[in-house]
């Protein structure tokens, strides 16, 4: 009977395994690589475009700051220019009301009535004089509560001093002042302007 040696082909069998093993190995490696390369460049990308998505957002956020800046210097603007509106408007109001104030006090005040000082405090009137009796005074003050730019006269003070003999009472009277036409008519105020200037009457 013949004898086979198989020895040379079972190692020539590991041999080609092993071979294959470390093919098998080296290509996983590989592929390991390549997905690991993969997955960083994809993340790097996607930390780019983050990246980017911000820096776009910053110079948006920085346009609507400087529109708000805008904003808010032209409000800062638009509120003084209305002040100045404002002021102008009650210095005219206040001018037109002092004429008719004036002309009313001229007016009213009766016979044995004399004005020493006048002070104003906004839209209150304080009226110092000397008049010659009480019945002056208070018939001063029935022509002021008839008046259509004076109102609420309140005597304070009234007394029997000093050396003028034809006039010996002193008094203090306050009252307020307003307009025929009411707060904030511009057309009245307008009327009663042109009436001051052409010398009518009010």
């Amino acid at each position: 009977m013949a004898k086979i040696n198989l020895l040379p082909w079972r190692q020539e069998r590991r041999k080609q395994r092993q071979n294959e093993f470390f093919a098998m190995l080296g290509g996983a490696a590989v592929l390991a690589a390549v997905v690991a390369f993969g997955a960083v460049q994809y993340f790097n990308g996607l930390e780019q475009h983050h990246h980017q998505r911000i820096a776009v957002l910053d110079g948006e956020i920085a346009e609507v700051d400087k529109k708000i800046k805008d904003i808010q210097e032209l409000e800062a603007k638009r509120a003084s220019l209305l002040q100045r509106k404002q002021v102008i408007e009650s210095l005219q109001a206040n001018r037109s009301q002092m004429v008719h104030l004036f002309d009313e006090l001229v007016r009213t005040i009766p016979e044995g009535v004399r004005l020493a000082s006048i002070k104003q405090a906004g839209q209150q009137l304080t009226l110092d004089g000397v008049a010659q009796s009480n019945a002056r005074v208070s018939a001063y003050m029935r022509s002021i509560e008839a008046s259509g730019w004076m109102k609420n006269p309140d005597l304070s003070i009234i007394e029997q001093k000093g050396d003028n003999r034809s006039m010996p009472y002193q008094f203090s009277l306050r009252l307020t002042l307003t307009s025929p036409q009411g707060e904030g008519s511009g057309e009245g105020s307008e009327a009663d302007s042109v009436a001051t200037t052409n010398g009518g009457a009010p």
